[in-house]
């Protein structure tokens, strides 16, 4: 009898680890010694509010979500992450890091710069190295593309359409951020008039610690969005450029790949907001979450 353990759709994740380890080319970058391999797809299905939380370990959602809240916000300052108990940010915020890998020594401490969700929300605004918001008072335009998309969304006339595209990536913002995007574009589309997916390209994707966030934080986004604007939540799929594991999380993701996976929770989003960023923490409800311990791997920087 075939197994229908192998046909759960984390065997997609722990695959893409073997592949890496069986196939990778060793590369020296930036932050050390990594296994790659480049061009990989993911896909996993958010109908009857399924929420891809990875089960081979243990995957910190909540702190998952968060980072999502402050990304929908616009929000640059990791300070607001660190009121949360959230850290994932403070490598790369830190004066040192600012200042001697990136040489941006003009930001107030705490700023990672025009990254993410400012681009989300004032893409290619002028940026205030004070504050961390958008300098408005200027000629200069900007776009805030999430808002767009929602309003695309909220329209049966446009919800269907084929440009419905947020994109991180500001070439001409590239060198003011603590990072150049990773997971730089995503695509919103909708099927019969009431079914949402996404699909994200990420060039760069750190496999032990960062894709269990990535797929987590954009199948939230997908979730929050068909809630908000009254669609159902249908598919993420994950495009990966350069897929690789650090030399030192090799050892600890030979263990994770040997657990068997649990069903994926759901996800129970309780409130309806008038605005995508009134969206909490309590309004999130993960049921029936259950993983393996946490396995753990250091950031690299």
């Amino acid at each position: 009898m075939e197994n229908n353990i192998y046909k759960h759709e984390e065997h997609q994740y722990i695959n893409l680890i073997q592949n890496i380890i069986d196939n990778g080319h060793l590369e020296t970058g930036r932050n050390g010694i990594t296994k790659s391999i480049f061009g990989y797809m993911m896909r996993f299905s958010l109908r009857e509010n399924k929420i891809p939380i990875l089960t081979t370990k243990k995957v910190a959602w909540k702190t998952c979500l968060k980072e999502l809240f402050w990304f929908i916000k616009g929000d640059t300052n990791n300070k607001h992450l660190q009121q949360q108990n959230v850290h994932i940010w403070d490598a790369n915020s830190s004066k040192e890091f600012m200042h001697e890998n990136r040489g941006l020594t003009q930001y107030a401490d705490g700023l990672i710069g025009p990254c993410y969700g400012f681009q989300w929300r004032h893409f290619n605004a002028p940026y205030d190295t004070n504050t961390g918001n958008p300098l408005i008072n200027t000629n200069e335009k900007f776009t805030d593309q999430l808002n767009y998309i929602i309003e695309q969304l909220k329209n049966p006339a446009t919800r269907n359409s084929r440009r419905l595209i947020m994109t991180a990536w500001n070439p001409n913002q590239l060198e003011m951020m603590s990072l150049p995007p990773c997971h730089l574009l995503c695509q919103f589309n909708v099927h019969n008039g009431k079914y949402l997916s996404c699909s994200l390209y990420q060039r760069s994707c750190d496999v032990g610690l960062g894709a269990s966030f990535n797929i987590a934080s954009y199948s939230f986004l997908t979730h929050l969005l068909a809630k908000h604007c009254g669609l159902e939540p249908f598919e993420f799929i994950h495009f990966i450029g350069n897929a690789h594991i650090y030399e030192s999380h090799l050892e600890p993701l030979q263990r994770q790949i040997n657990n068997i996976p649990f069903e994926f929770p759901t996800l129970e989003i309780t409130n309806l907001r008038e605005n995508i960023e009134d969206y909490t923490i309590e309004d999130f409800i993960i049921n029936n979450y259950k993983s393996y311990e946490n396995i753990k791997m250091d950031i690299v920087p």
